[in-house]
């Protein structure tokens, strides 16, 4: 289902409409099907797209393949993250989070299984959610937004449990430690705060500004992305992309990259960066950079790797931003082609 037209507008009108649309088209977030076969993309007008990446990657593919199977308005405003269970999509908007069932979704015409809204201060606060967490040891979905909190929901019962207070400014990011009941969480305030998830309190706190090898005042002291691996963090924004390590509190890396940085990751023995600019970054944990591979967005904001076991034909790297395509990478080296809105 297309973004509501009024009603009666002549056929031209209505392209004109669809063109101006995917030319100021953002797409804020992706996600992976559990099968590893679809793809979905959420883009700054509530829509979210699924592409099927096995047609588009058929020796038999045409020009179709890269159109959406199904687009359905999923919020009022844009989608800022998704995530799946074995079974279900999430969707966060404006204050409030969606499922959707994947064996449904590719229907014309598929509703919301629920929704869920944090409870926040005040009826009139609706501040968007920037950032979803799947906890799969505690069958519990993390939130994280506009309030400067972290809310912790049950998703069994759909009720939500905590919320964790120690930001000051919203917040983009967030990460999980897969080996220890921990999670990371970076914002607009310019630290970066680990949980326990345990005691539900804050064990650490990294304000990455204030250390001058990181600091970069021109562009702000917000954190855009982070990830982790076991005592290992990268994390970027207005300050430099940086490799820290987590016990001794320590940077150890700075990547040489004047662009701030919206989604990182890691990869193997890689470090891979987007953000402002069409490429997608390749890191070494020593700090050279070993490639730069552009895409066809002017800008990055969501990096998604395919590393479904059940269809190792359809791993893939994909990247989206500023624009209304989703850039395919068959392997890191190139480009192999763009989906499309």
């Amino acid at each position: 289902m297309e973004r509501a037209m009024p009603q009666a507008v002549p056929l031209g009108q209505m392209e004109v409409f669809q063109a101006l649309q995917r030319l100021h088209m953002i797409i804020f977030s992706q996600n992976v099907s559990p099968c590893g076969k679809f793809l979905a993309a959420g883009n700054n007008y509530g829509q979210i797209a699924i592409f099927s990446l096995s047609a588009a990657l058929s020796s038999e593919a045409k020009e179709e393949s890269k159109k959406p199977m199904v687009t359905f308005q999923a919020h009022d405003g844009p989608v800022y993250s998704m995530v799946s269970t074995d079974r279900h999509l999430l969707s966060a908007g404006d204050g409030e989070v969606k499922a959707w069932l994947w064996a449904e979704i590719l229907k014309k015409g598929c509703k919301e299984l629920w929704r869920r809204q944090p409870p926040y201060r005040t009826s009139l606060e609706v501040p968007e959610i920037n950032a979803l967490l799947l906890v799969p040891k505690e069958n519990s979905l993390i939130l994280a937004g506009g309030d400067c909190q972290l809310h912790t929901m049950d998703l069994e019962t759909g009720t939500f449990t905590r919320a964790l207070w120690g930001h000051t400014d919203y917040i983009h990011c967030l990460a999980l430690r897969e080996r220890s009941p921990e999670v990371l969480s970076g914002g607009e305030d310019g630290a970066v705060r680990l949980w326990d998830l345990r005691t539900a309190k804050e064990v650490q706190t990294i304000e990455v500004y204030k250390h001058e090898e990181c600091s970069r005042p021109h562009n702000g002291r917000w954190i855009g992305c982070l990830a982790t691996d076991s005592d290992w963090m990268v994390c970027g924004g207005g300050p430099a992309l940086t490799l820290w390590h987590l016990r001794s509190s320590t940077p150890t890396t700075i990547f040489p990259m004047r662009a701030p940085q919206k989604h990182v990751t890691f990869y193997q023995d890689l470090i891979l960066s987007a953000g402002q600019g069409r490429c997608v970054n390749q890191w070494q944990l020593s700090g050279e950079l070993k490639a730069q591979v552009p895409g066809s967005s002017p800008g990055l904001l969501s990096l998604s790797l395919n590393q479904q076991p059940a269809a190792p034909e359809c791993k893939v790297l994909t990247a989206a931003g500023n624009s209304c395509r989703v850039d395919v990478f068959t392997n890191l080296g190139y480009r192999a082609f763009s989906l499309s809105f």
